[in-house]
């Protein structure tokens, strides 16, 4: 998630008080035709281009906010895309749920001035584990959106976190990215580590700049995670235990004014990396290269981010969360390889 030329910082403060023609004749065949083109990968030298389709409006700019900015977004038991709107005001949808066969939503939690920021299902019992960047919480939800409760809050190692995204291993800890040192510009994001029931939390990578996504990759045996104000894309291997073994930047990302957002991976280890500031996503194989950039297809005007994206599990249809000024939206396009956990919620 973010806004702002650093995120949605001024945004999150006021969250936390208050809590995006043709000309001649063309036959309808030659129209269906002329769609399927512009929607297929285009190659740009190595790399492709893949056109994301508009797929349906979910959210307006709040009046109490200024904004609205989804993010998530997951897919529940039942094939429901879980999303959630980081800015939305109390009493309005801060978790929906939308019905992609149907192409309606509907409010899943509306209570409380948390500022969701991300959505993930735990392994381990099921429910739905939300960060909440503004009060440095970490809660959960039974899948219907009931049931509120805290999970983890306080300090970790001597700081209170702003949890931004969430990753699972397998066994049901959580792995956070703590996008701590936003306000004042000094290299203080972390990445923390949650056993799953709660009663342990280590730091596992400090001195970080604004750590924002993160994902297991295809194997787990390792996590990516990315940097907003550095606009790179680091790696920590993990041992069995969740122990760190080694770290290195992987992924520096050419954004020009775009910024490095949310991250998801298929099931060949590709890595999906939103993007802050620019409509789009750039997607890597996990060997460092460039593989493809996701660009919307038609209008953009009004539309400033691309948060995250959810890879339909066992299938390649992806949804991806894009916000700005003209309202958050669901675009979806055809990704490289099936989804598996890692491409799905963060």
């Amino acid at each position: 998630m973010r806004r702002s030329p650093i995120r949605p910082l001024a945004a999150l403060t006021a969250v936390s008080a208050l809590l995006l023609t043709g000309c001649g004749t063309q036959t309808a065949s030659d129209a269906r035709t002329a769609d399927a083109r512009a929607d297929a990968p285009v190659a740009a030298g190595k790399e492709l281009t893949l056109r994301a389709q508009k797929f349906m409006k979910l959210t307006e700019v709040h009046e109490q906010t200024g904004m609205t900015l989804l993010e998530g977004p997951v897919f529940d038991e039942r094939g429901r895309l879980i999303v959630v709107d980081v800015t939305a005001p109390e009493g309005e949808p801060k978790v929906m749920s939308v019905d992609v066969e149907k192409k309606k939503s509907r409010p899943l939690h509306t209570e409380g001035q948390a500022a969701y920021t991300s959505a993930q299902f735990s392994p381990h019992d099921g429910r739905l584990y939300l960060s909440d960047f503004a009060h440095g919480e970490i809660v959960s939800l039974a899948p219907d959106g009931s049931d509120r409760r805290t999970f983890f809050s306080g300090e970790v190692e001597g700081a209170v976190m702003n949890p931004d995204d969430i990753a699972f291993d397998e066994k049901g800890n959580l792995y956070i990215s703590d996008s701590r040192g936003l306000t004042d510009g000094e290299s203080t994001g972390r990445v923390v580590r949650i056993s799953r029931d709660g009663e342990q939390a280590d730091v596992l990578a400090g001195d970080l700049a604004a750590p924002n996504g993160i994902s297991f990759d295809a194997d787990y045996r390792g996590l990516w995670f990315s940097e907003l104000t550095e606009n790179r894309i680091s790696y920590l291997g993990l041992d069995d235990e969740g122990a760190v073994t080694s770290r290195h930047t992987a992924i520096r990302v050419d954004g020009g004014i775009a910024q490095t957002d949310s991250i998801a991976v298929d099931a060949d280890g590709n890595l999906y990396q939103g993007l802050h500031g620019r409509p789009a996503m750039a997607v890597y194989a996990p060997t460092g290269e460039r593989l493809a950039t996701v660009e919307l297809r038609g209008a953009t005007k009004g539309l400033e981010s691309a948060t995250n994206v959810a890879i339909t599990p066992g299938g390649t249809k992806a949804y991806m969360t894009v916000s700005g000024p003209a309202g958050g939206h669901l675009y979806t396009f055809d990704a490289l390889a099936e989804g598996t956990r890692q491409s799905n919620g963060g």
